[in-house]
C-alpha cells in the first residue's frame, strides 16, 4: 500500500507508538517528542525521533505545529544526539518526505544515524 502524503493517517505505526498500542525501545521521550531505536538499523546507531503530534511531513510540521512544538522537537533531536555520544565523531539527519525520497511512515520522523563512517549521502543512479 502506498502510503497517503495528504491526510494525516492515526493508524500508521508511528501514531500507534506514540499512542502505546505497540512498544518501542525508547531512547528519549519529553512533552515535544519521543525517540527510539529503529527496528530495521542502517548504522550501529539508528534512531527515530518524532514530534507528537499529528504530521506528516517537515512541510505540514513547520506549517501547522505551534511555534513551542518546532522548537521542542529540534531540541529533542539534539539532546539525543549528544545523549547518544554522537557529537564528536559526528552523525547524520535524515527527514524523508514523500514517495519520491521513499518515506515510508507518513508520520514526520527524524532518523539519526552514527557509530561509523556513514559514506554519501546518496546512492549512484
Amino acid at each position: 500500500m502506498i502510503p497517503n502524503y495528504t491526510t494525516y493517517d492515526s493508524e500508521n505505526i508511528f501514531a500507534k507508538i506514540l499512542r502505546g498500542e505497540i512498544p518501542c525501545n525508547k531512547v528519549y521521550e519529553d512533552d515535544h517528542a519521543l525517540a527510539f531505536h529503529d527496528i530495521n538499523p542502517q548504522a550501529p546507531v539508528h534512531v527515530l525521533v518524532i514530534p507528537k503530534g499529528a504530521y506528516i511531513s517537515m512541510m505540514d510540521f513547520t506549517a501547522a505545529a505551534p511555534a513551542e512544538l518546532i522548537t521542542g522537537f529540534f531540541r529533542a533531536v539534539g539532546h539525543v544526539a549528544r545523549d547518544l555520544g554522537l557529537e564528536d565523531a559526528g552523525y547524520r539527519m535524515l527527514a524523508n518526505a514523500g514517495a519520491d525520497a521513499h518515506q515510508e511512515v507518513p508520520h514526520l520522523h527524524i532518523h539519526l544515524f552514527g557509530g561509523r563512517k556513514l559514506g554519501p549521502m546518496l546512492m549512484p543512479q
